[in-house]
């Protein structure tokens, strides 16, 4: 198992979450087959053991999503045993898992998204710094649809005021530009000019967003920020800051933008991540036609 970890490490593209996450099903895995099966040989598991497993964790009551990581995870495993040679075959070739269950992501309304910003600005009147900070934060959020780590992690050098882009690092390390508008850059400006200036420390370095000790902010803190600021707003959902980013990206295609661009913001690989925005925004434009055609 150690060696099997220092590998998951070893790859590009695999977040810390997923690795832990994965030591963890296997775990499950090898606990599974040592008391239910009474299997301890890794030469020995089966297809039959592994499926007997998937079929445990259902009658558990797990998710689609869970059984399908930890299948995935048990595919990996087994995968790398064969090419490392601790293994002759590999018995989860043919293993299947559930397909995840489909869900539309949560969003806010268009005007529930301009409430949030009305309020982040609000509260930066008082010039104190991580207000001012929480409304950069939030405007650019939702004016570019990144990820909160993507957020995070600018520098200054990766935001160009005169032009409105900033120079994102997505995951696996492609970079990307992404446009962002004149309140976003009205935020950043006071942030550099009025709140960043105010916890700056000489170990602060290029970071773009601080904490309030100097520091590179942090994705909780800005998650944080965003769920008290969220509270008011009457009627809106408590989302995360990538529920920001899913109302970015259904706000863009409502408003006519084209799907393919905003595959290229968001950074995703494949368009068929983009497309479940489009299913966002049909199950509103259904929910409108309903109450407002008399004959729907």
């Amino acid at each position: 198992m150690v060696a099997f970890e220092r590998h998951l490490r070893s790859e590009r593209g695999r977040s810390e979450h997923t690795t832990r996450a994965y030591l963890a099903d296997l775990r499950s895995l090898m606990d599974f087959l040592a008391a239910e099966q009474d299997v301890t040989d890794l030469a020995a598991i089966q297809l039959r053991d592994l499926r007997a497993w998937l079929a445990a964790m259902t009658q558990r009551g797990a998710a689609r999503s869970t059984i399908a990581r930890r299948s995935a995870a048990a595919r990996t495993f087994l995968g790398w045993a064969v090419r490392t040679g601790r293994i002759p075959t590999d018995p989860s070739l043919r293993l299947v898992a559930p397909k995840r269950a489909g869900h539309l992501p949560e969003v806010l309304r268009q005007s529930d998204a301009v409430a949030l910003l009305d309020v982040a600005a609000v509260a930066s009147d008082d010039q104190d710094a991580m207000h001012l900070r929480n409304r950069a934060a939030l405007e650019l959020l939702y004016a570019s649809g990144i990820r909160v780590g993507e957020l995070t992690g600018l520098d200054i050098d990766d935001v160009d005021l005169s032009t409105g882009v900033l120079r994102v690092m997505g995951k696996g390390g492609k970079e990307r530009t992404v446009p962002f508008g004149a309140p976003a850059r009205e935020a950043l400006v006071a942030w550099l000019e009025l709140g960043r200036p105010q916890v700056r420390t000489a170990a602060s370095g290029p970071a773009l967003l601080l904490g309030r000790r100097g520091g590179r902010a942090d994705p909780r803190q800005i998650r944080s920020a965003l769920h008290e600021l969220l509270t008011h707003v009457p009627d809106a959902p408590d989302i995360s800051p990538h529920g920001l980013r899913h109302s970015a990206a259904t706000h863009l295609l409502e408003g006519g933008a084209d799907l393919r661009l905003v595959q290229e913001l968001l950074g995703h690989a494949s368009l068929a991540t983009t497309q479940i925005y489009t299913h966002v925004s049909v199950d509103r434009l259904k929910a409108s036609y309903r109450q407002a055609h008399p004959r729907a």
